[in-house]
């Protein structure tokens, strides 16, 4: 990739809108949920699916359930998209209130 190419890449990522919310992750085989939150929701899916694949997720159940039952009986669901315009702690507290609330609406472990 041309250095021009790559330093626009990297200022289109830069540029790009944050979008916060609140994720559900299924496993099929078991019916287990867990929910998680991210100030930043477009990458999350990638980065705990390395994380399980290697083996290294923090969440045990989760790693566990993983193991046993393999990638293809879990799916990814953004649950909740939250308000852009909230920033800092307003977004945190508001991200820590959903996350409870769709763990008690879910069944979910909260991760």
């Amino acid at each position: 990739m041309p250095r021009e190419a790559r330093k626009a890449a990297v200022n289109a990522y830069k540029d790009r809108a944050v979008e916060a919310g609140i994720y559900a992750i299924r496993c099929a085989a078991t019916g287990e949920t867990w929910v998680g939150g991210a100030p930043d929701l477009p990458p999350i899916r990638n980065r705990l699916w390395f994380t399980l694949r290697l083996g290294t997720n923090t969440h045990r159940t989760l790693q566990d359930a993983w193991n046993r039952h393999g990638a293809d009986a879990f799916a990814f669901e953004i649950v909740e998209r939250l308000d852009e315009e909230a920033s800092g702690y307003v977004r945190d507290r508001a991200m820590r209130e959903h996350l409870t609330r769709w763990a008690d609406r879910l069944g979910a472990v909260r991760i």
